[in-house]
């Protein structure tokens, strides 16, 4: 079967080349749009009550999963909307996203609906969804929307519906964003057939690295080897003055701050469940780790810049790392086309022994509650998207595009296989940024401790009701 899978993929390949060779009017689109980031999980949730029936439709359907039963209803020319802070719509770039389009086609002919998919600015994005919810006129049948103010607060006032009991089918859904991400009193409340998730780690220049003499990061991690106390040395290493002018010309990193790669790396957050969590060992860890990049001035001064200028310091090929997450490979590739970008995981922090990803802005789709009949759009969704994958892992199609060596995509596949979630963002009066700021002036981390606790679980039980 892999063996057919790539053959195909191959084939699908050469017609595409052949097809932009033929095509005078070929233009490249590098627009970046934000991806759907969640962690993999093929875990099957089936209830006991259900075996029976389940077993039944995969004797019928042939497949080795459960496929919800074939349904039969008229939607009378209903326009489905999907709402997204980018266009949804099934772009044919790939055979995958062809087998999904064909579905789609056939599934609209023969249940009489259309699809329109709603783009909406992100940064308008949260305030309108969630004041078309609250007043009981949602803006699209199914909305995407983000965890940090959809659980606990919308789904605490009822404006979703529960939607776990139709995602059984495990070739479509994520299992883990459903049943253990987007839930409340023990039911979900959100999906995504997305299995690829969010890769967070070190983007480095490979070029700038030969260029100062330096040891191979990639062997770092080969070894073993690539910690906290390492990831410093390297830094400290490239920051330097190589015309001799008495000023650094290169830097080692691009990043100000990296708290949330401080925690990421030694698995912990800054809250847990419904508590604070500075407390933990873990999590002091990490604090002492931001503290120390700080103290230490090893990262590239900042010149004023807002929340792009890490990146864009990383642009201008005179810095050699920069943490960030796999989807801004693109924005490199176009903007440092002299420069090869490499990517490994973040160093590993004292209290784990992998290395590990992380979202703190994660986010699914969902169903408003005063949409009718869900059961038909949760039904039409796993239509849509139950094929038989020509990729042998999730996310190959984009690694493969925008990475040509095979230790940056073994890289990412590695750390995206251990995504956190980090929540503390679900709680808009935490403080998050004056926190980092007391820490980044220098203030010792056990008396910003002590100052925040309170601070921190006022905030939480704020959001919770406690």
């Amino acid at each position: 079967m892999k063996f057919q899978k790539t053959v195909i993929l191959c084939l699908f390949t050469f017609l595409l080349l052949f097809v932009v060779a033929c095509n005078d009017d070929n233009v490249s689109d590098n627009k970046e749009e934000p991806e759907e980031n969640v962690v993999a999980d093929n875990t099957d949730s089936e209830t006991e009550g259900t075996d029976n029936a389940e077993e039944g439709n995969e004797e019928d359907s042939g497949a080795d999963y459960y496929q919800t039963p074939e349904m039969d209803f008229d939607l009378g020319g209903k326009t489905i909307k999907v709402v997204a802070w980018w266009n949804m719509e099934i772009a044919e770039d790939n055979p995958d996203n062809i087998q999904k389009a064909e579905n789609l086609k056939a599934l609209m002919e023969k249940h009489n609906f259309n699809i329109e998919y709603v783009e909406i600015d992100y940064g308008e994005y949260q305030e309108k969804v969630t004041a078309s919810l609250i007043a009981g006129e949602p803006i699209g049948d199914i909305v995407r929307l983000g965890k940090t103010y959809t659980v606990p607060a919308l789904v605490k006032q009822d404006l979703l519906w529960p939607i776990d009991e139709y995602t059984k089918n495990t070739n479509v859904f994520n299992q883990t964003m459903t049943n253990d991400l987007y839930t409340y009193e023990g039911r979900g409340y959100g999906f995504t057939e997305d299995k690829k998730n969010l890769a967070q780690g070190i983007f480095y220049n490979r070029t700038l690295m030969n260029q100062l003499g330096m040891k191979p990061l990639q062997e770092y991690v080969d070894e073993d080897n690539w910690n906290w106390d390492t990831f410093i040395e390297v830094a400290k290493e490239a920051n330097k003055d190589t015309n001799n002018d008495g000023k650094l010309d290169t830097w080692g990193l691009a990043n100000s701050s990296l708290m949330l790669y401080a925690l990421l790396s030694n698995n912990t957050d800054l809250v847990k469940g419904d508590q604070q969590n500075l407390d933990d060992p873990k999590t002091l860890e990490a604090l002492e780790f931001e503290s120390r990049i700080v103290t230490e001035q090893i990262p590239r001064p900042t010149e004023g810049g807002d929340w792009t200028e890490p990146g864009q310091f990383f642009r201008q090929g005179n810095t050699l790392m920069y943490a960030g997450a796999d989807h801004e490979i693109g924005g490199f590739r176009t903007d440092m086309p002299d420069y090869d970008i490499g990517f490994i995981p973040f160093p590993k922090g004292p209290s784990v022994s992998e290395y590990y990803s992380a979202e703190a802005l994660l986010q699914a789709l969902t169903i408003p509650k005063t949409v009718e009949n869900p059961e038909q759009l949760m039904y039409i969704w796993e239509k849509i998207n139950d094929i038989e994958s020509i990729y042998d892992y999730p996310g190959q199609a984009g690694y493969e595009t925008n990475y040509t060596n095979e230790e940056d995509i073994n890289n990412l596949q590695m750390v995206s296989e251990n995504l956190l979630v980090l929540d503390y963002n679900t709680y808009p009066n935490l403080g998050y940024y004056d926190f980092v700021g007391e820490i980044a002036s220098g203030t010792s981390v056990s008396t910003v401790v002590e100052k925040y606790k309170p601070l921190f679980q006022s905030a939480i039980d704020e959001v919770w009701g406690n």
